[in-house]
Parts: structure tokens; C-alpha cells; sequence
């Protein structure tokens, strides 16, 4: 229970902060591996082996289980279908724990899309997408990556109501151009 309150405090007070985005648009995304999980089972996630097979959905969070996180799980699983129509791959990373995330991934991810741990905050440091009042969580950053490597999009909001809807924009706006 504490741990979600101090989850709440901080997001409160980062909300009324300007938002900004992390890296810039047209930047090279930063490769890594990481541990994940999807269904609850753990694998080593690839955003190169991703990235062969279409744009990726890379997405930071604070905290599992906390009330936005669960709230933008929710929206990335309900609409994995249009993800996949696009052949985009969406991915979650917060500073979690792998066996915290693997029940994350079955229950509030719906075994739908990975989730991985970056329990040593490289990835996000590498993405810019640390929360600026407690550098051990991520801010809500999403990116959209296209195979090439290059970002064609990024949206830094504490609020999770628009990063699905924002995210599968940018994706068909790519995909109208590039198809």
C-alpha cells in the first residue's frame, strides 16, 4: 500500500509538470535485449529481432500494478489487434522486476504483448524516458520505432489516455507512406 501511494504522489505531482519528450523524432533508436515476459513466461526480448519484423511500439511505465500502468496495459491488450494489423510489435518496459512482470503481463497485459524488466534503468537512461522527480521509475514515454531503427514518433504523458490512440496514428500515418 505504501508503495502505491508514493507511485500516486509522484505521478500527481509529475502531472502538473510540463510534459516533454524524450529523444527526438528522427533519432536512431538506442538497440538493446532485455528480459521479458509474455503470458507469464520469461524470454530474452530483441528490439532488433523485433524490428525485422515490422515497426515496434516501445512503451516506458512507472510501475506495475499502479493505477495509470494498469490503465494503459489495458488499452495497449484491447487493442493489439490493430497493432498486428499494422505488423507492429508493442512493448512495455518498466523498472520492475521479471517475476513481478510475469504476473503483470497475464493479468493486466492480458498475455497479449511483452513487458520487460530494466531493473538497472539502462534502457530507459538510453531513451531518455526517466521520471524527472525519482530517476528509479520511467516517465510514460511511448515511442514508435519503424524497421529501419529511425523514431518517427514520441509522446511523453503521465496520462495514459492517449498514448494507444497517439501510437496507432503515428503508425498508420507511416505505414500510408511507406507501403
Amino acid at each position: 500500500m505504501k508503495r502505491s501511494l508514493f507511485i500516486a504522489v509522484l505521478i500527481g505531482a509529475a502531472a502538473a509538470a510540463p510534459a516533454f519528450a524524450s529523444l527526438p523524432v528522427g533519432s536512431k533508436a538506442p538497440q538493446f535485449t532485455a528480459e521479458a515476459t509474455l503470458g507469464g513466461k520469461v524470454y530474452s526480448f530483441s528490439l532488433a529481432d523485433a524490428l525485422k519484423k515490422g515497426p515496434v511500439v516501445l512503451y516506458f511505465y512507472p510501475a506495475a500494478f499502479t493505477k495509470g500502468c494498469t490503465i494503459e496495459a489495458h488499452d495497449f491488450a484491447a487493442a493489439i489487434g490493430k497493432y498486428q494489423a499494422l505488423d507492429a510489435t508493442v512493448i512495455g518496459v518498466s523498472h520492475d522486476q521479471v517475476a513481478v512482470l510475469q504476473k503483470f503481463s497475464v493479468s493486466e497485459c492480458r498475455s497479449k504483448f511483452p513487458v520487460a524488466a530494466d531493473t538497472d534503468h539502462k534502457i530507459m537512461r538510453a531513451y531518455d524516458a526517466v521520471l524527472p522527480q525519482n530517476s528509479e521509475y520511467a516517465n510514460r514515454t511511448s515511442y514508435v520505432i519503424v524497421p529501419d531503427g529511425t523514431i518517427i514518433y514520441t509522446y511523453t504523458n503521465l496520462n495514459p489516455d492517449q498514448h494507444v490512440a497517439n501510437t496507432l496514428a503515428a503508425l498508420r500515418n507511416w505505414e500510408a507512406t511507406h507501403k
